[in-house]
């Protein structure tokens, strides 16, 4: 591709207004492209962390229940339950064996995805429309469970018990709560309480271990030149989209976050200029709605300004949100990486 050809599939992700029906929302109900091709023998547990062997295995018989003599069969195990909740830090691999699950799921219809994505249906087609929608799928994944929103909480913890009750199985991760410190803290109890009816309905499994992608890329976010942006950029093929950080953020402030994957669908590069610390919160966690999408797709960040991963304050890291902030900021470490510039 020449640089002339190249420039000509520059665009703004400000000038993209994402639209997304119930319909569509429900199409794609399906894991990221990331992990397309997830399955139970590619996760890689790690020897230092017995809970994560632990955890596969117990996935591995939760996706048996699935199958013809399993958990529908008059024969299945009488402690047998129709749900599995992997608590865990961020990078441990919950989502790949959500992922994973998914697939090796047979039977009748199946989604996968964030809680994000589920509410927003709810709010796309009413209640009454989105339950009639998913009733009769074999299996509802649900990744990033978000218990900082009592509200949607409680109305996804009342659309659950009625799948359930309608012979849907249910899998699930979480993300942390507010005023969780530490990335380490673990949000089971939190997550039970918040589904108290359907509870005792669940298997909770704990993955312990480091963030895998921290394994193997080290240091910060990669970041380019201000005066030498546009030359990359110029270089880049497919469809790059050129971005001033503050007008993204305002951008993101329009849109809501369940479109965020509409936004970036079929771009390859996002380049974003003049990024620096942010002050807003609001702004971050729209910012880390918007970095899991890019990193679902695994679309590569060229940026200039500070290091993305160094965009969080300290009073920002310090707070309830800490451990999206740093899944975030590793996320963003390993995108930039994968520029390759």
């Amino acid at each position: 591709m020449t640089e002339s050809t190249a420039a000509s599939a520059r665009s703004h992700l400000v000038d993209i207004d994402p639209q997304l029906s119930g319909a569509e929302m429900v199409e794609q109900l399906v894991p990221p492209r990331q992990f397309a091709d997830a399955t139970l023998d590619s996760y890689r547990p790690d020897p230092d962390h017995p809970s994560q062997g632990e955890a596969l295995e117990a996935m591995r018989a939760f996706a048996a229940g699935s199958r013809p003599g399993g958990f529908f069969s008059r024969r299945r195990q009488p402690d047998a339950k129709p749900g599995i909740y992997l608590d865990g830090g961020f990078g441990v691999g919950k989502t790949h064996l959500l992922a994973a699950l998914w697939h090796a799921t047979g039977g009748r219809r199946k989604y996968f995805g964030t809680f994000i994505e589920y509410t927003a249906l709810v709010g796309a087609l009413g209640y009454a429309g989105a339950l009639a929608a998913l009733t009769g799928a074999a299996l509802i994944c649900i990744d990033e469970f978000e218990l900082d929103d009592p509200g949607d909480t409680r109305l996804m913890s009342r659309l659950l018990r009625e799948l359930v009750a309608s012979g849907t199985r249910i899998a699930a991760t979480s993300n942390t709560p507010p005023n969780a410190l530490g990335e380490g803290r673990f949000a089971a109890q939190d997550f039970l309480r918040e589904i108290d009816q359907l509870a005792g309905q669940f298997s909770i499994m704990r993955i312990d271990g480091l963030d895998y992608r921290r394994r193997d890329i080290e240091g910060h976010a990669q970041t380019t030149d201000a005066a030498a942006i546009d030359a990359i950029a110029a270089r880049l093929t497919g469809t790059v989209t050129v971005d001033d950080f503050d007008a993204l953020l305002a951008h993101l402030a329009r849109v809501h976050p369940s479109k965020y994957v509409k936004l970036v669908a079929g771009i390859d590069t996002v380049v974003l200029t003049g990024v620096h610390e942010l002050a807003n919160q609001t702004d971050a966690l729209r910012l880390v709605a918007f970095v899991d999408r890019l990193y679902d797709a695994q679309i590569p960040v060229v940026s200039s300004g500070i290091p993305l991963d160094e965009v969080f304050a300290a009073d920002m890291l310090a707070g309830g949100y800490r451990k999206k902030y740093l899944r975030a900021m590793s996320r963003l470490i390993a995108l930039t990486t994968g520029a390759g510039l």
